[in-house]
């Protein structure tokens, strides 16, 4: 397995682990509400999804890219089924699946200064997961600690429908060691295409639940480090 590479990441992993999970603003109410682009389609895949212990509420159409709407690609790769293939500059995640074939989600990658590569793996998987945010976050927006409680791990949000990581995390590893970097949900659909968080990948929360249910323990995640150095799609 390479090493985990990043601008700065050896000196600010840390410091910067979640720090772009934090809440975007919305589009504002000017924004123009685009038409529903796959008719029923899109209600089955992005509408609310039930039985889970908080709300998951369907995504507007006017949220979210079309672009970037969950779709099953063909895709060249030599890397193995199942393998999680990012391309951080086209904002999509591909699973990789048989016959040439991925499932392709859109996503929300690191923003300037905050970019990553490499591999890893996932060693763990939390419904609802509680978010930590690092101790140097905290300095640095202090306003923070209001939303903060006493969880088993520490100071935190607990999960739940404000909690910045969604419904569903998926942590990634370099062999023991945790990155401080997830695969994890958004209540933030319009983000979803955009270079906004420090690191993480974050999905919708209908495409990370997708995701999170085909995903076994110990699946590798390669990303990839520059434009165009990836297979194709």
């Amino acid at each position: 397995m390479s090493d985990l590479t990043r601008r700065s990441f050896v000196i600010g992993a840390g410091a910067i682990g979640l720090a772009g999970c934090q809440s975007n603003q919305p589009p504002g109410p000017t924004a123009q509400v685009a038409p529903n682009p796959y008719g029923s389609d899109y209600a089955m895949t992005y509408g609310p999804i039930q039985g889970e212990p908080f709300p998951v509420p369907a995504i507007e159409p006017a949220q979210l890219d079309p672009a970037f709407m969950r779709k099953l690609v063909p895709y060249q790769t030599s890397e193995p089924i199942g393998t999680i293939i990012i391309d951080p500059y086209a904002h999509y995640l591909y699973s990789v699946r048989e016959g040439g074939m991925a499932m392709r989600y859109g996503v929300g990658v690191g923003r300037e200064g905050f970019g990553w590569s490499g591999d890893a793996t996932i060693e763990a998987k939390r419904e609802w997961p509680d978010w930590y945010p690092p101790k140097e976050m905290i300095a640095r927006q202090p306003e923070l600690e209001a939303q903060l409680t006493d969880l088993q791990g520490g100071r935190g949000v607990a999960g739940g429908p404000t909690n910045p990581l969604g419904a569903r995390a998926l942590y990634l590893y370099q062999g023991k060691k945790d990155t401080l970097y997830r695969i994890h949900g958004t209540y933030e659909p319009w983000t979803i295409g955009k270079s906004v968080s420090s690191g993480c990948i974050r999905m919708v929360n209908q495409d990370v639940m997708d995701l999170f249910s085909r995903t076994p323990l110990g699946t590798r995640v390669v990303v990839l480090g520059t434009a165009g150095s990836g297979p194709v799609a």
